[in-house]
């Protein structure tokens, strides 16, 4: 559904993003991550068209948002980070201002400004001024504007950005309904929301692409060559025996022994599982193992090993 092929943008010289090559499939929710500056809202205003790429080509549902525009731009419901709202006017009015400018038939479109509405819980501010809402609530009524013209595909930068805990919950809900009937592509800071949300993530570093792949496949990557285990045995016996065997890299004492007891974390050899090797050093030995495991990481983790804070590029974040 949207297809970028060897996408560069430059500016003055300098790359806000090089050669991104990637594909969200029909029905899919993916996560989009980087840190400030990484190329990801240039990356998006490409996708929806709101300027070229320098180098390469981008599909959205079978069209090129250079060569055929409005075909690209009416199958997008576009979310920028500060939605383009009107605080003069109410929500009902500018929700039937943004369905007139999406050509949305006269005969649907009563029926899907109510839907958005209802959707993202602003029916009862309905007829209120969007200046003086919350910023909740405003985010609420960019959402909204996103999907009116049944888009197929959706573009949500920081969706959820200013709103409280409740809230979130509930625009996660909605986002969570539109799988399947919509593809859409989020980009959050907010990583563990990525985590609940997403089925698969891209993360983008300095305009290039650094890693693609579901979550769980990507926490799996991490934790591989790594083992954390409890043994009853004396902690420097213990710790001497583990880097005898062959298939260990390293081992690290995490926690001081406590009754007998002593919890390692044990490195693989690349491309090694140790686990047997280590089960019958530790029986010879006869220092029972009490726990042993592959830890389990989190995407901010996953996130923090693949990226580097850098200053914000040129274009990134200005229009």
């Amino acid at each position: 559904m949207i297809h970028l092929e060897h996408v560069s943008k430059w500016y003055a010289g300098r790359a806000a993003v090089e050669d991104l090559s990637f594909s969200v499939e029909e029905g899919e929710v993916v996560g989009f991550l980087g840190p400030n500056g990484a190329g990801k809202t240039t990356t998006m205003r490409i996708i929806t068209g709101y300027m070229p790429p320098s180098e390469g080509r981008v599909e959205v549902a079978g069209f090129d948002p250079v060569e055929d525009p409005v075909a690209a731009k009416s199958r997008i419901g576009y979310l920028p980070e500060s939605p383009p709202l009107y605080p003069e006017m109410s929500v009902l009015t500018y929700l039937t201002f943004v369905s007139d400018l999406k050509r949305v038939p006269r005969s649907q479109r009563t029926k899907q400004v109510e839907q958005a509405m209802e959707r993202t819980g602003l029916t009862g501010v309905r007829h209120r001024l969007i200046g003086h809402l919350s910023k909740g609530y405003r985010q609420r009524v960019g959402i909204a504007q996103a999907l009116l013209g049944e888009p197929p595909v959706l573009i949500l930068d920081e969706p959820t950005v200013g709103l409280d805990p409740r809230q979130i919950i509930e625009i996660r809900e909605l986002i969570r309904e539109l799988a399947g009937s919509h593809t859409v592509l989020l980009s959050s800071h907010i990583l563990p929301e990525v985590q609940a949300l997403c089925q698969r993530v891209i993360i983008i570093n300095r305009g290039r692409l650094v890693a693609e792949d579901r979550t769980e496949n990507l926490s799996a990557s991490k934790a591989g060559g790594r083992l954390e285990l409890v043994v009853q045995a004396p902690a420097p016996a213990v710790a001497q025996r583990l880097e005898q065997v062959p298939e260990v890299a390293g081992v690290r004492i995490l926690e001081p022994e406590t009754g007998g007891q002593v919890r390692l974390q044990v490195d693989e050899r690349p491309g090694m599982d140790a686990r047997p090797a280590i089960f019958f050093a530790l029986a010879e030995a006869q220092w029972p193992i009490l726990e042993l495991t592959r830890p389990r990481f989190s995407l901010e983790e996953v996130f923090m090993e693949l990226v580097t804070q850098e200053p914000a590029e040129a274009g990134e974040g200005s229009a």
